[in-house]
């Protein structure tokens, strides 16, 4: 898969570093609480799937220290040259198409990445494959399907206009292949991938400056295409950013599904 055709939201993109540190802000919490409960400690091997930005790659970094190795991977590794050091390797890598860069990971870790992969079977497959038996696979991706609105609370027209604008973007990225109601399969999916012991929940930010942030820098970044698809003009668009950076709306993200299991 390249960019151009695949992937809506280009990592290359001068908006790509603002939206990966409202991911930060909104999403490592929970990945990290549940990374913690799945033993990441030192010594141990990793693999980051789609890693995109820094945070969690720094933070594996840490916990399996000198004696351990965290590879990250991405289609486009752009944003991850500061953290490219041992234990630290970073390899251009498709996980839809390619090999995984490995075996006998202890851990392996995607988060928001599989629900935009063409072959996610595939992509599953070859991450349950880089497990070691008794490792831990945790995958992460959104159900933008599951709550599709931006503005839950539609009570006036500036959230009418933020949920036509979010219909807009579903449908783009639908249109690309992404698959809008993934993220509620993965424990069913990790099952059939022959995982034990599998458990998931859900995270699903209302409102918080980081919602905000994210709502804004995405827009940005896919506003030439909201325009030329006629989803909205630059006018709406225009209208839109400035109802968010006024702060009175209550902006939410799609649900997040954590789910993990272990290699028998």
């Amino acid at each position: 898969m390249s960019e151009s055709d695949g992937y809506l939201l280009d990592n290359r993109q001068a908006e790509a570093e603002e939206r990966f540190d409202a991911f930060t802000a909104l999403f490592d919490p929970t990945t990290f609480r549940h990374l913690e409960g799945l033993g990441v400690r030192s010594g141990l091997r990793c693999w980051e799937v789609g890693a995109g930005g820094t945070s969690v790659v720094s933070w594996l970094a840490e916990k399996v220290g000198p004696d351990g190795e965290v590879v990250a991977t991405d289609i486009d590794t752009s944003l991850l040259t500061p953290v490219a050091r041992p234990p630290v390797s970073v390899r251009v890598h498709d996980v839809g198409a390619e090999e995984p860069p490995g075996e006998g990971f202890d851990l392996v870790h995607a988060r928001l990445v599989l629900v935009h992969v063409p072959d996610r079977e595939r992509a599953l497959r070859s991450m349950v494959d880089a497990l070691r038996p008794g490792g831990a696979l945790l995958v992460e991706d959104a159900d933008p399907a599951l709550q599709p609105l931006t503005c839950p609370d539609e009570h006036g027209p500036e959230q009418e206009l933020a949920n036509r604008l979010r219909r807009g973007f579903r449908r783009l990225l639908a249109e690309r292949g992404a698959d809008l109601s993934y993220g509620r399969r993965l424990p069913r999916l990790l099952r059939q991938a022959g995982l034990d012991d599998v458990r998931a929940d859900a995270y699903f930010p209302l409102t918080s400056p980081a919602c905000a942030a994210l709502e804004a820098a995405t827009v940005r970044q896919i506003r030439d295409r909201l325009v030329a698809a006629d989803i909205a003009t630059d006018e709406d668009i225009d209208r839109h950013l400035a109802n968010v950076a006024a702060g009175g709306m209550d902006l939410a993200t799609a649900p997040m599904i954590s789910a993990w299991g272990r290699k028998p």
